[in-house]
C-alpha cells in the first residue's frame, strides 16, 4: 500500500506537512533516489509512494494536497502513456513527470507530446534529477539535452491533438474508451460499469464526436497510440 516517507512529517517549525509529491514506481531503489532529489528541491516535501497504478489512484483520491506525480512508464497497471492521459483527464491540476529506463528519444519526446512536464531517464544521476525537478517547478518542460534535435514536428502535432481530444472526454467517457480499446461490446461495458446500455451508447457517440472518428474501431486505435508495443518494450529493456 502507499505510504508517506514519514508517517507524521513536520517542517522546521514542528507543523504538520501535507504530502505534495507521490512517486509511482515499482522499483524501491529508484524511489529512494528520487526522494533524495525531491528533498533537495522542494521545501517541506512530504512524499508518498505507490507500487502500482491502482495504488496511485487511491492515494490521489485520499490526498488532495498532492501536486506532483512521478510516474513510471511501465509500472503495474500502466501501459505506456495510458496512465499519463488518465491522470490528465481525471486530475488536470496534477503535474506529471514520467520516469523510465526506456531512454530512447522517441519515447521521451512522445511523453512530452502527450502532456508530461518532464521525462527523467532512470540512468540519470542525482544532480540531473534535481535539475529536472527545478525546471518543472519553474513552469518549464524538461528533457535531456540531446532530445530537441530529434523532433518530428508532424508527429508532435498528431500526439498533441490526440492529447487535447482525450482531455475533452469526461472521466466516465474516458473509462468507456479504454473498454472499447479492449474490444468490449456495449453490453459488456454496461455490466462492468453498472450503467445502462443506453448510457454506454450515448458515451460512445460523444467519444466518436470528440475524437473526430467515425466508428468504435478507430476510437480504439486512437487510444492504443498511447501504448508501447510489448516487443518494443522488451527491446528497450534488454
Amino acid at each position: 500500500m502507499f505510504a508517506s516517507t514519514s508517517s507524521e512529517a513536520t517542517n522546521n517549525n514542528g507543523q504538520s506537512v501535507e504530502p505534495k509529491v507521490i512517486i509511482a514506481d515499482d522499483h524501491p531503489l529508484f524511489r529512494t533516489a528520487l526522494k533524495q532529489a525531491i528533498i533537495e528541491c522542494i521545501d517541506d516535501a512530504n512524499t508518498l509512494e505507490a507500487e502500482s497504478f491502482d495504488e496511485l489512484l487511491s492515494a490521489i483520491e485520499k490526498t488532495p494536497s498532492l501536486e506532483i506525480v512521478f510516474l513510471d512508464l511501465h509500472m503495474p497497471g500502466n501501459n505506456g502513456f495510458t496512465g499519463l492521459t488518465q491522470l490528465q483527464n481525471h486530475y488536470p491540476d496534477l503535474v506529471v513527470i514520467m520516469v523510465s529506463s526506456d531512454d530512447n528519444s522517441e519515447t521521451m519526446q512522445k511523453a512530452i507530446n502527450f502532456g508530461a512536464a518532464a521525462f527523467i531517464p532512470k540512468s540519470a544521476d542525482l544532480n540531473t534529477i534535481a535539475s529536472a525537478i527545478d525546471t518543472v517547478l519553474e513552469g518549464d518542460i524538461w528533457l535531456p539535452e540531446n532530445i530537441e534535435a530529434n523532433i518530428d514536428e508532424q508527429q508532435v502535432a498528431q500526439h498533441q491533438k490526440l492529447a487535447k481530444q482525450l482531455a475533452q472526454l469526461t472521466p466516465q467517457q474516458y473509462v468507456v474508451l479504454t473498454r472499447i480499446a479492449d474490444g468490449q461490446l456495449n453490453k459488456q461495458i454496461a455490466y462492468d460499469l453498472d450503467i445502462k446500455e443506453t448510457t454506454v451508447k450515448k458515451h460512445v457517440s460523444a467519444i466518436l464526436l470528440k475524437l473526430d472518428v467515425n466508428n468504435r474501431t478507430l476510437a480504439g486505435l486512437a487510444y492504443q497510440q498511447l501504448m508501447l508495443a510489448a516487443n518494443e518494450h522488451e527491446q528497450q529493456s534488454a
